[in-house]
């Protein structure tokens, strides 16, 4: 989280730190559970690109902990005090302080964090600073899923996970058109490592950049989810061009091996039985008399847009919440919170220090000028 002025009146920027996250993204996930349930008999998790650590910090405090927020919290904080009042009309004693107490913590929660920055411990949270780009990754995550019964010869998880999540992205360039391609890359290899690890039934949550060929990576999401949708959470920046895809009900072909060598089980191409090949009509072309060209297309090509298939979006968490995208006011005798965990490994972190060996801040050297 920034310490631009801008950052400072962001409400989301001041709750994260107010309630104890480390980033403000903690909220689009609890939002995202408002909508979709995600964390409804769950007990195994990963969490792809995880640093600061924010998602795997809801996880650890929901999932194991059993603390809630958002819409759950505030419902149960509602019946608690149309209880009170209940029992205060009718004289009735309150219940006992053994009764509202938390529920104890959950030892059979497995959480695993990759990311390739390190990350700062999380209580129930196993972490692994690696590379999910990279094959070697797939071991090292199975072998901290089950430690016991780790197979290497084995690309599968021999206990599957129920979820995934991914809120990757890369260092934006500016360069729309790039920062999306590098993007869809990302969550390409975040999708490999969940096919490895999913159960079937599972779910896969991560983000995307809306770009023009997006229904193209919902239509390859689709081949092993049965549901797919696309959530905008109402911490997640109007302006940004991020939104999370939500997939549930993991259900692979039949006979699918996850390899990262053949994503999704196919490689670059799917086989085709010749014998089996549509004949696709040709298109021909005709130049008139008057020097005009005609085009005669074929019935495959004039259904080519109709074809195309988009995934439902949704608006997740309170609309009368506060607006991502508006500065509020500062009170006047508001406290300044340092970060919950500030960053580990930054990569401008070698830059400060030769500022700071040159002379300082703002561009200034000593003995110049």
């Amino acid at each position: 989280m920034g310490k631009s002025s801008k950052d400072k009146r962001d409400a989301y920027y001041r709750l994260a730190k107010e309630q104890g996250w480390r980033a403000r993204s903690a909220f689009k996930l609890i939002q995202i559970d408002e909508q979709f349930n995600l964390f409804k008999d769950v007990t195994r998790v990963v969490d792809l690109c995880a640093a600061p650590g924010s998602w795997s910090q809801v996880l650890s405090r929901v999932l194991i902990k059993g603390e809630k927020f958002g819409r759950t919290a505030w419902e149960e904080q509602h019946q608690k005090e149309e209880a009170q009042i209940k029992a205060h009309l009718d004289n009735i004693a309150p219940p006992p302080a053994s009764e509202t107490k938390p529920e104890p913590p959950k030892k059979d929660v497995k959480i695993v964090a990759i990311d390739l920055q390190p990350m700062s411990p999380l209580e129930g949270i196993t972490t692994l600073k690696a590379d999910i780009t990279h094959p070697s990754t797939v071991p090292l995550l199975l072998r901290a899923l089950d430690p016991d019964a780790y197979d290497p010869s084995s690309t599968s998880a021999s206990h599957p996970v129920d979820l995934v999540l991914s809120d990757g992205a890369p260092d934006v360039t500016g360069l729309h058109d790039l920062d999306i391609y590098i993007q869809s890359q990302l969550l390409w290899a975040a999708l490999n490592l969940a096919l490895c690890v999913l159960k079937p039934g599972g779910r896969f949550v991560a983000k995307i950049f809306r770009g023009k060929d997006v229904d193209l990576l919902y239509a390859q999401l689709k081949l092993v989810f049965k549901d797919v949708r696309v959530a905008k959470p109402r911490s997640s920046r109007a302006s940004s061009v991020e939104a999370f895809v939500v997939c549930t009900h993991f259900s692979p072909p039949k006979g699918f091996q996850a390899s990262l060598d053949t994503p999704l089980g196919a490689g670059r191409k799917l086989p085709i039985d010749p014998e089996l090949a549509p004949q696709k009509a040709k298109s021909g072309r005709t130049v008139r008399e008057d020097g005009i060209t005609e085009l005669e297309l074929s019935e495959d090509e004039e259904e080519l847009d109709e074809a195309r298939w988009i995934a439902p979006f949704l608006a997740c968490g309170d609309l009368s919440g506060f607006d991502a995208d508006a500065s509020y006011h500062l009170p006047k005798d508001r406290k300044t919170l340092d970060p919950i965990q500030p960053p580990t490994a930054p990569p401008y972190k070698r830059a400060l220090e030769m500022r700071r060996a040159a002379g300082g801040a703002h561009g200034k050297t000593k003995g110049q000028g």
